[in-house]
């Protein structure tokens, strides 16, 4: 423990003993001082604070100084009735307010306590109250836009947790000051108390027990009583005031003094007009004498700073200017042309109100759940969305972008619903024919009216933002492998590497090397498959990494360790997968065409033979058609990789798997079987 915190413990512990033990005067007057002068430090350091929590300790310190008045107080009025004298502090106050007249220093003590009282406490009291209850009011919002932040990578985790604190803090300060208000306000009472017992008693004393006249003592226990009352009402009067500032303070870059001289002159035409108001006053028999000297130094600092203002501006065109010119002639700027956002949204001045929070639009809250959903099931956390409107667009149009590209795009009306029909259209649906942007499905927009009897016929009523969201969703988990490069591959790896730090040392930099898992995880996502279980991809990396470092084997190998996983993913509990699978002969073939070179393997099948394996898929799938699922291809594991290299351009839909990544508990049914005849 360092010496300061036992100072305060000992500080703390003295205080409590004045209470007790009676002190000289001349301690006493040295206390005093000591008392004002360290409130006048903590209302300067009010004064200078930013923002209230910097001085996050005045709820404590205020009701130690509270304390140290009150043993004070106890001490002088011991000191008082006793012998009558209080030191020379507090003397030397009572004769300079009063000078001679005893209802004099009795008016001013009791303003001071009016000030302090009725003013000041009363108002911070007030304050003190409403900052706590807005405060714990808004923390679940302000606690909800930190989640959203750090969901839309704006801001890290330790940034989160920075915030999150800081909020704790704003609640727990305001809800001490509400409750410490409290002892200023008592400090006023207990002082008007004690100034009157100090009066009554002493002359009381001073009388029965001194030998005192009653003139004289009424002389001499005024003097104490009334000095003793203005000694300690100047600095809680400069506690309360400080009390105040901090409890009404705002958040800013600037203290208080700063803040007050540039917001106080930012408008030199009404110091002008103040000075001109000023002067006709004097006309009235007021007079100039003294009006004169404060319109003139109005009126000449309204003027100077209105001078200075536009040199100022005039200045600040010209640097501005300077430097957008500069600006575009170095070669930085054109660097940061270069700049590409890995995920953009584009759309057209109609669908504005979709995105603008202030018109009711919710796109950006569902971005943001887009990307929490994704990352549950891909195992990343995907790019930013960049969103910004595009006049060159169609008003009702919207683009998706890859990495600058164009991958897709779509249209809406924005006051009407998206329908899709249950498979039995109903005639007295009528609306605007479209195509469902995600999964090109027939439908058609409808407008307010249509929408309840849309929705009795068995029709799945969509509004516009869902449209959107469900298109987006369904592009980005498409096109996923494509935002996983290897700045995305290293971070994963470094918070792998919090819990598994051995686990990534046995796979990185050997045998592999972060290419190699890139290109892995990329594999998977291609086929979309997840990565989320990485501790499992990086057990199995470390296993056959070893034997290979072709990524296409790896990805093999991964897969097979993932079985459960794509079991749970393509085959339903109780239910029969349903599955085209390969004749013997296409398999033997698909295996003699497999080239192996130093890049890579690679199936080199013959032109015909491939057109007639596709010719022969596609008569497969239109009578898959009927099924409520994607077509499955199963076949052997040494011959899958190569089918998906065969299928993935002209059928992106199929899903390729082998024997060995299903589980064997798992019911399969063949309904065709796959030839190259």
């Amino acid at each position: 423990m360092k010496t300061r915190d036992y100072i305060v413990m000992i500080g703390v512990v003295l205080i409590v003993m004045m209470l007790i033990i009676p002190l000289p005067a001349s301690l006493l007057s040295f206390l005093i001082i000591m008392n004002i002068s360290i409130a006048l430090v903590i209302l300067l350091v009010t004064l200078n604070v930013t923002e209230s929590l910097e001085f996050s300790v005045f709820p404590s310190l205020l009701l130690i100084m509270t304390l140290f008045r009150i043993a004070l107080n106890v001490s002088t009025t011991r000191l008082i009735l006793t012998e009558g004298d209080a030191g020379r502090v507090i003397e030397a106050f009572g004769q300079f307010v009063v000078e001679g007249n005893i209802i004099v220093g009795l008016v001013v003590f009791l303003i001071l306590i009016v000030v302090q009282f009725i003013v000041i406490t009363k108002g911070a009291e007030r304050v003190a109250e409403v900052a706590a209850r807005f405060t714990l009011d808004a923390m679940p919002g302000k606690q909800m836009s930190i989640d959203a932040d750090m969901n839309a990578g704006l801001i890290d985790d330790q940034e989160a947790k920075r915030r999150r604190e800081k909020i704790t803090r704003e609640a727990d300060f305001y809800g001490a000051m509400d409750g410490a208000s409290k002892f200023v306000k008592g400090d006023a009472i207990a002082s008007m108390i004690i100034v009157a017992i100090n009066l009554i008693v002493g002359m009381i004393i001073g009388v029965a027990q001194q030998g005192m006249d009653l003139a004289d003592a009424a002389q001499n226990f005024s003097l104490l009583s009334v000095g003793d009352g203005i000694v300690s009402q100047i600095p809680a009067l400069l506690i309360s005031t400080a009390t105040g500032i901090i409890v009404t303070r705002s958040s800013s870059e600037n203290n208080m003094g700063k803040e007050v001289s540039q917001q106080l002159l930012s408008y030199p035409m009404m110091l002008i007009i103040a000075g001109a108001v000023i002067f006709i006053l004097g006309l009235t028999p007021i007079g100039m004498l003294a009006t004169f000297p404060i319109a003139l130094l109005l009126m000449v600092s309204g003027f100077v700073l209105r001078s200075r203002r536009k040199t100022n501006e005039q200045d600040l065109v010209e640097k501005e200017d300077q430097k957008a010119e500069d600006s575009f002639k170095s070669p930085e700027n054109v660097l940061s042309l270069l700049h590409m956002d890995p995920v953009e949204f584009e759309f057209g001045y109609a669908l504005v109100p979709l995105a603008d929070n202030t018109q009711g639009g919710d796109l950006l809250d569902r971005i943001v759940m887009i990307r929490r959903q994704l990352a549950l099931e891909l195992g990343f956390v995907l790019p930013v969305v960049r969103i910004r409107d595009n006049i060159q667009l169609d008003p009702n149009s919207y683009r998706i972008k890859i990495n600058g590209s164009e991958v897709a795009q779509g249209s809406l009306l924005p006051d009407h619903y998206l329908a899709m029909s249950p498979g039995v259209e109903d005639p007295t649906i009528k609306g605007i024919e479209t195509v469902e942007p995600a999964f090109g499905l027939k439908a058609q927009w409808i407008d307010e009216a249509t929408k309840d009897q849309a929705e009795l016929a068995g029709y799945t009523v969509v509004d516009p933002p869902s449209v959107i969201s469900t298109h987006l969703t369904e592009v980005l988990r498409r096109h996923a492998c494509e935002l996983v490069g290897r700045q995305e591959t290293k971070q994963l790896v470094d918070h792998l590497k919090e819990h598994y730090p051995a686990l990534v040392e046995a796979v990185i930099p050997d045998p592999l090397s972060l290419g190699d898992v890139q290109k892995v995880l990329v594999n998977l996502l291609k086929e979309n498959l997840s990565i989320r279980n990485l501790p499992l991809i990086f057990e199995t990396l470390v296993d056959y990494g070893q034997m290979t470092k072709e990524p296409g084997l790896l990805t093999e190998y991964v897969r097979q360790a993932l079985s459960r996983q794509i079991t749970e993913q393509f085959a339903k509990p109780g239910e029969t997968l349903k599955v085209l699978t390969l004749s013997p002969d296409l398999e033997r073939k698909l295996s003699e065409s497999v080239q192996k070179t130093e890049h890579g393997n690679f199936l080199a099948l013959d032109g015909t033979t491939t057109g007639q394996v596709l010719k022969n898929l596609h008569a497969l799938i239109d009578k898959w058609s009927d099924l409520e699922s994607d077509p499955v291809i199963l076949c052997s594991p040494a011959v899958r990789m190569y089918v998906h290299q065969l299928t993935e351009r002209y059928f992106p839909t199929i899903r390729v798997l082998s024997y060995n990544e299903l589980e064997t508990n798992v019911e399969v049914q063949s309904i065709g079987v796959l030839n190259a005849a």
